[in-house]
């Protein structure tokens, strides 16, 4: 009953709005990661890309560029990991400061709104920054594993550990791509999560927005056109 009567500020509509929100993103991350044979999403095309990486890496002589890249992909993984670490530390510092959470609430015209509900609201983006957070740092984790699993590949083409262990190289590194892409949907949502402070109409609205833009970068953009254009 306790339960029933902190959670009487937040109306139906509240409650569905959070439903979509979390919906949304579940349901636009799976469908990237599993998109339909007609329709392959960026992620996909881009994962074949970096196994072809792996395959001219055995040849390549000497192997500093492969080196330069990985450590540009390992940077923009610790570099949005600092950042959603920033972002999770403003967010505990708000929960501790219901004045300025009702200030917010002036602004938006919503003054009546007890400060739980402002709490509950910030926990949900906090929430989602946790989960990119956590997603980033593991990225640049796997991101570390390729280099070693790159740094092992013969660099003999002929000798038959060189090509199977690129492959396995090319595995880790989509697996950390993967990792990476799932930390920036969080991301995406935790910054649509901020428009419940407008109200559950807004945060509907803002995560419609969200899967639009998801959805044309993944299925309908010109970077994605572009690989397309590989027919080889």
């Amino acid at each position: 009953m306790q339960i029933l009567d902190q959670l009487a500020p937040f109306s139906l509509l509240d409650a569905l709005a959070v439903c979509a929100l979390l919906a949304g993103w579940i349901g636009i991350g799976w469908r990237i990661e599993h998109p339909a044979d007609r329709r392959v999403s960026t992620s996909k095309l881009v994962a074949r890309y970096r196994r072809e990486w792996m395959v001219q890496m055995v040849t390549r002589q000497p192997r500093i560029f492969d080196g330069s890249i990985l450590s540009t992909l390992r940077q923009g993984a610790s570099f949005f990991a600092s950042a959603t670490m920033i972002g999770i530390g403003g967010g505990l510092a708000l929960l501790g400061n219901t004045d300025r959470l009702s200030g917010v609430a002036a602004d938006l015209a919503q003054a009546e709104a007890p400060a739980l509900v402002w709490e509950v609201r910030i926990l949900l983006v906090i929430g989602l920054l946790a989960h990119a957070f956590l997603s980033f740092v593991w990225s640049h984790r796997l991101f570390g594993y390729c280099a070693v699993v790159m740094a092992s590949v013969p660099n003999d083409p002929e000798d038959p550990r060189a090509f199977p262990r690129a492959a396995q190289a090319a595995e880790v590194n989509i697996t950390a791509a993967r990792s990476f892409n799932r930390g920036l949907r969080s991301v995406y949502f935790a910054m649509a999560a901020l428009a419940w402070f407008a109200g559950p109409m807004g945060l509907i609205a803002a995560t419609l927005i969200t899967l639009f833009v998801l959805w044309r970068r993944e299925f309908a953009s010109r970077s994605r056109a572009v690989l397309l254009e590989d027919k080889v």
